[in-house]
């Protein structure tokens, strides 16, 4: 009888059917509409279209002291972000859940032709965002309200053509995936050597987040301390968690399937832990929102510079410690079939202690990058970055580290592209629908391969 050659069936499959719902339903999550986001009429009330808060900005737009209807505006501010729509007689109020500083954005295509927000009649303590005709910083006085009247005055509008504008959000983009990457590529290796979908690791980028804020924020230490703090809080956590959850439970025996739920539950836990230590309530690192650098059409600031030279260095780090260290192959020999490299010596529990440490520190670099990339500290901030963790696995191919670099690059840039296309609301359904796209043409993902037996 002649060989014959089938594709093997891998006991992952059944976690990948699992992590596609978890896919489709946060899809849903994100994209679903909320209180907080405005309808596209004006409501009866000012404020009618939003979630009621004890803290808001509200105010009335006129032009040659009439009022103007129909103005959209928005505001922006750690991590929160809300619109409304001015009324009849040019009122608007719009929600935020604490006092912090804001950023006021007027939709300048919904301003009559020829009308701009004049800077000269701007109120007292308004100041305009650099690079912008129509964002402010706005922030509260002493009580819940700050009332902001805007007066619109003759003007030519400044516009960015949309090639400038495209260029802008490829760096941004960039920015994001490079950093997007640093936790990816600790899932990937999680997964690949242990065969475990961790969906706990949106809350260990959570916590290196966190432990930066406690230490230079809380305790008022200088910020280098915060940020050392936090990448040894990283490997602290992926050590304890090995130690005390996850190689007590694969000496039981324990298949991926279970261990997935257990990740599932662990997230639980630790996500509320996290908002009852915090609270709600978003927090800044140190020196966030910093004043922007002009490099001809593309606006950055200092922090992101810093966050893409430091991501690069780690990646090229981590590449390094999987090419050219002993660990770092056998961590690929595992990867590759973990029962042939016990059989040739490698002390397997000891390399996936190593992965996890690593993968912990990855995590919480990415947590204090995302929290100045956002920005703001909160406590359920890496849940939001897990599904594009997933995204960028699997698009790269599961279990490969290089794989989950080059699609966290796909997934940042496309996140940030796509809203030069679909609203903002939208862009991680965006991202989810190009890994789809992906993925029908070639399932195994860019750099995965296909297995086979014969």
């Amino acid at each position: 009888m002649s060989p014959t050659t089938t594709t093997q069936r891998r006991s992952t499959g059944w976690v990948g059917v699992l992590v596609g719902l978890f896919l489709a339903a946060a899809m849903v999550l994100l994209v679903a509409p909320t209180g907080a986001h405005a309808a596209s009429t004006a409501p009866d009330t000012p404020g009618a279209d939003q979630e009621e808060t004890d803290y808001y900005f509200g105010g009335v737009i006129t032009f040659d002291d009439e009022a103007v209807p129909d103005v959209t505006i928005g505001i922006e501010g750690g991590g929160f972000d809300a619109e409304t729509v001015t009324g009849a007689d040019g009122r608007w109020r719009l929600y935020v859940p604490e006092k912090d500083t804001y950023t006021l954005v007027i939709d300048e295509s919904t301003l009559p032709e020829g009308v701009i927000v004049d800077p000269e009649l701007l109120p007292e303590g308004m100041v305009p965002v650099s690079g912008a005709t129509a964002s402010f910083e706005v922030e509260f006085g002493l009580t819940g309200s700050k009332i902001v009247n805007l007066f619109l005055g003759e003007g030519v509008r400044q516009t960015t053509s949309f090639i400038d504008q495209l260029a802008s959000r490829l760096v941004n983009g960039l920015n994001f995936g490079l950093l997007l990457a640093l936790a990816a590529m600790g899932a990937a290796l999680i997964f690949g050597t242990t065969g475990l979908s961790n969906f706990a690791h949106g809350e260990m980028v959570t916590w290196g987040a966190l432990v930066a804020m406690v230490v230079s924020t809380m305790w008022q230490l200088p910020l280098w301390v915060g940020l050392i703090a936090a990448v040894l809080g990283g490997a602290a956590l992926g050590l304890a968690s090995d130690a005390a959850l996850w190689r007590p439970l694969r000496r039981r025996g324990l298949g991926v399937v279970q261990l997935m739920i257990v990740s599932i539950g662990l997230s639980l836990a630790l996500r509320y832990t996290f908002q009852y230590l915090i609270g709600g309530s978003t927090r800044q690192l140190p020196g966030a929102s910093p004043a922007p650098i002009q490099f001809g059409p593309i606006t950055l600031s200092y922090i992101d510079l810093i966050s893409m030279g430091v991501s690069i260095v780690v990646i090229i780090a981590v590449a390094y410690f999987l090419l050219g260290t002993r660990i770092g192959k056998a961590t690929r020999a595992i990867s590759d079939n973990p029962q042939l490299a016990a059989a040739s010596g490698i002390n397997v529990d000891r390399v996936v202690r190593i992965v996890w440490i690593l993968a912990g520190t990855l995590a919480a670099l990415s947590g204090v990058l995302w929290a100045y990339f956002r920005p703001g500290v909160r406590w359920d901030m890496g849940t939001q970055m897990l599904l594009l963790i997933f995204a960028a696995i699997t698009l790269g191919g599961l279990g490969t580290a290089f794989g989950a670099l080059l699609g966290a690059l796909i997934v940042g840039i496309v996140v940030e592209t796509s809203t030069l296309w679909i609203p903002s609301d939208l862009k991680y359904a965006g991202a989810l629908v190009v890994l789809i796209l992906i993925l029908l043409v070639r399932p195994q993902g860019l750099l995965g391969r296909k297995e086979r037996l014969g």
